[in-house]
């Protein structure tokens, strides 16, 4: 199932002219594709596919990607004018999981995407990086990307560093499911009538999940487990105006936030210019209760950095990574993991 809008610079179906890349996000909501020109940053169009891709024992699905891309980069084409066999000068198609689970995809897209739409020049990126891109631009900075997860990822310019995003049994402190959990640990104190309980978080939540001391048979036998635990984060928020534990649980979050910020921003940029940190996702949506504590966190552990907005979605990421990559101007630092450039090894790589 796709769903197609209109975007940007759209002049509709006979005005825009090649060459054309395409910048595609892969996530757990489905495949999203943009279709763009080198000359002009905002897409020409944009269509959803609202399958995700599978993952399977070899990792990310190359065939099952295939299928949902090809046909929506076609009608994208046919719809902008592009449906005459104009150049397809880049891809970049970023993916949650390419870090790892990427293997089949960097082997077997390239030479597909060559011989089914002659694209030119290929980049296949983990979706922190297009985040990145979308967020940061190709400057020297990081990028906080927080929701039920919490990953952060920097760069110098030549190389990158990456900090959590290990899950939340192992990791993602400060995430959704992260103030999730321990509102409900804070709540279930109360029902215990144990030290840290908040009476306020188990009102919250037994109004969502009812009876307190029937959560776990609620909560262990579930496959989303970090979902479900993310979605209390609100009411640990919604809490914090009146609640010293529920703020307290927000003050803690922001310091692990701002520490994976600090693991990750380059040390030293142009004399003149501070570190950008950017935070993009759902989790920064809370507002203040979050934010008051994190600006306050990242001024005392980053005092040498800038905290600014995340200006771009890692699907307005991959497609400026398509662009700079036709452009020859691509500065983000290749890696073969993070952001692979298939045909460029250390050795080739553009200036």
């Amino acid at each position: 199932m796709t769903a197609e809008t209109e975007a940007g610079t759209s002049t509709g179906a006979t005005g825009t002219s090649g060459p054309f890349v395409f910048g595609v996000d892969s996530g757990g909501s489905g495949l999203r594709v943009a279709l763009g020109t080198i000359g002009t940053s905002a897409p020409v169009g944009t269509t959803v596919c609202a399958e995700p891709v599978r993952t399977g024992p070899a990792g990310i699905d190359a065939g099952h990607l295939l299928e949902q891309l090809l046909p929506a980069a076609r009608r994208l084409l046919e719809r902008h004018g592009g449906g005459d066999g104009s150049e397809i000068a880049a891809v970049a198609i970023g993916a949650a999981g390419m870090a790892t689970l990427g293997g089949q995809l960097r082997a077997e897209l390239p030479s597909a995407l060559e011989s089914v739409l002659g694209v030119c020049q290929l980049a296949l990126a983990a979706d922190a990086v297009t985040a990145y891109a979308g967020a940061v631009g190709q400057r020297p900075g990081a990028v906080v990307a927080g929701g039920t997860g919490m990953i952060a990822l920097g760069t110098d310019l030549t190389s990158w560093r990456r900090a959590d995003g290990w899950g939340h049994l192992l990791g993602d402190s400060g995430g959704g499911a992260w103030i999730g959990r321990a509102g409900l640990d804070a709540g279930m104190r109360a029902h215990d009538g144990r030290r840290g309980g908040s009476a306020a978080l188990l009102a919250r939540l037994e109004a969502m999940f009812g009876p307190a001391p029937e959560l776990p048979g609620l909560l262990y036998p579930r496959t989303d487990r970090p979902a479900v635990l993310a979605s209390f984060a609100p009411e640990v928020a919604a809490c914090a105006g009146h609640d010293p534990v529920a703020a307290g649980i927000l003050r803690e979050a922001a310091g692990h936030i701002a520490e994976v910020a600090a693991a990750v921003c380059p040390k030293a940029v142009a004399d003149d210019e501070p570190c950008e940190v950017a935070l993009t996702g759902g989790l920064f949506r809370m507002g203040d209760p979050l934010l008051v504590p994190l600006r306050e966190e990242l001024s005392r552990q980053l005092p040498q950095a800038r905290t600014v907005p995340g200006s771009g979605d890692p699907l307005t990421g991959a497609l400026a990574i398509a662009q700079a990559l036709a452009a020859g101007d691509l500065r983000l630092p290749r890696d073969p993991a993070l952001l692979c450039v298939p045909g460029y090894g250390p050795g080739q790589e553009r200036e």
